[in-house]
């Protein structure tokens, strides 16, 4: 199984950074966030959003980031709303999986690699508006 890991930068979804790990772990996530640093138009810090996996949060790939000038953020749990590369897995899932059969996991891998490299730059553009920063915030002391 091939597991894929992947970044945006808002503003420039089409041109999202990934890349695939027989398995996820802090080296594979060195491996990505280096990956990462050298594919990013982004000069000075790159501000990365985690969930709280135990490999997120391993000390030898924090020190990576501080060496890469990465600066990562963590999300509260159960709060994947919160990061916006979920909202581009479910647009490639709307794209490639759903209503999809597959013989493979070959032809699955495919598929998604068919999405990164030819549809996510074909629509990129029209994603700036379903996957951006634009949070809205719930409080239950405000609602009737």
């Amino acid at each position: 199984m091939t597991i894929t890991l992947g970044a945006i930068e808002l503003g420039r979804i089409a041109e999202a950074v990934t890349s695939q790990y027989d398995t996820v772990n802090a080296i594979s996530m060195m491996d990505f966030i280096e990956t990462l640093r050298w594919e990013s138009h982004t000069i000075g810090i790159i501000h990365l959003i985690l969930d709280g996996a135990g490999y997120h949060r391993a000390q030898v790939l924090k020190d990576r980031a501080q060496e890469l000038d990465i600066k990562f953020y963590y999300l509260p749990p159960f709060s994947p709303n919160l990061n916006p590369i979920e909202r581009l897995w479910k647009v490639m899932n709307e794209k490639v999986r759903n209503n999809h059969c597959f013989h493979s996991a070959k032809e699955f891998r495919q598929k998604i690699n068919d999405f990164f490299d030819n549809i996510l730059p074909e629509i990129g553009k029209s994603l700036d508006t379903r996957i951006n920063d634009n949070f809205q915030t719930f409080d239950p002391a405000f609602s009737s």
